[in-house]
């Protein structure tokens, strides 16, 4: 299974649970697991989080070597399978524009064009005001997980002093 993380996967990592200060286990894991090809993110992302300008932002120019995929032709053909989707439904113009504009357009693209599964906090909400990943991804057929579901999936241990 390879994984593609959205913006908020990072950034609530860094503000909450897996500081880049006091859990440096839970960054080398994201390197490690993308050095063996089943953690990704997008170059989209990678420019949500530059705007940042904080650690985060440090981090992501030290190790996103690789870990921030290019947006290529495989994935620009899939923009109008997605694009469709998203215009097929009852959504105000507005969240389609908003949608269009940002990195998650750009991160289910990529899911299609690679088999992807998708990994965000967002949930499944049936709101007409703003599109949330997780109903794109229903919609489309793609699969998608919290970062926790995927962290037990791929067994991931941070663990302190010996590992047991």
């Amino acid at each position: 299974m390879s994984c593609l993380l959205d913006a908020n996967v990072f950034i609530q990592a860094k503000n909450l649970h897996y500081g880049l200060d006091f859990c440096p286990a839970s960054w080398q894991w994201l390197i490690d697991n993308n050095a063996s090809g089943r953690v990704f993110s997008i170059d989209k992302v990678s420019d949500e989080i530059a705007a940042g300008s904080d650690e985060l932002t440090d981090w992501a120019k030290q190790h996103g070597n690789g870990l921030f995929r290019a947006t290529g032709a495989t994935v620009v053909a899939q923009f109008g399978k997605v694009s469709d989707w998203a215009t097929s439904r009852r959504y105000e113009s507005a969240a389609i524009n908003t949608f269009f504009q940002v990195a998650d357009f750009y991160l289910i693209a990529h899911a299609l064009a690679g088999g992807h599964t998708v990994v965000t906090h967002e949930k499944p909400e049936n709101s007409l005001k703003r599109i949330k990943i997780p109903n794109v991804c229903a919609g489309l057929g793609l699969r998608f997980m919290t970062p926790y579901q995927m962290l037990r999936i791929e067994k991931a241990r941070f663990v302190l002093g010996d590992t047991p």
